[in-house]
């Protein structure tokens, strides 16, 4: 027995069978944010006062670089993904919606990719 309604039948727009791949994904996410996030603020309060080398230096070391790495792919991971689900709840045009999910991607990757090379240039000293 079918819970899609007649229009649904006929038009093929069933369930995309996404939805739990899509809330595992932002859930593992969270939970690796939560480490994540605390080891950033412990890291920031333990910089403050310090000096441009000081910080650069403590971004050079491999741990503290992986790390910062690890916090920008898990933040804008999970950024993306509960942007995108505020966008499909609450826009109602297929187009607008479409527009603003590619425009979701589009910022996520740009924004990571920015601070990931950063993180890069100033852990390698470049």
């Amino acid at each position: 027995m079918s819970q899609k309604s007649a229009l649904k039948k006929t038009r093929g727009l069933g369930s995309a069978k996404d939805g739990t791949a899509h809330f595992i994904k932002q859930r593992v996410t969270a939970v690796a944010l939560l480490p994540l996030v605390g080891w950033f603020l412990y890291t920031v309060m333990s910089l403050v006062g310090a000096d441009y080398e000081t910080a650069r230096g403590f971004i050079a070391q491999p741990f503290n670089a992986v790390m910062f790495l690890l916090l920008i792919l898990a933040a804008f991971t999970h950024l993306r993904l509960g942007v995108q689900v505020v966008i499909e709840d609450y826009i109602d045009g297929e187009g607008t919606k479409l527009a603003l999910l590619m425009l979701n991607n589009f910022f996520a990757i740009a924004i990571g990719a920015a601070c990931a090379f950063a993180v890069l240039k100033t852990s390698l000293g470049a």
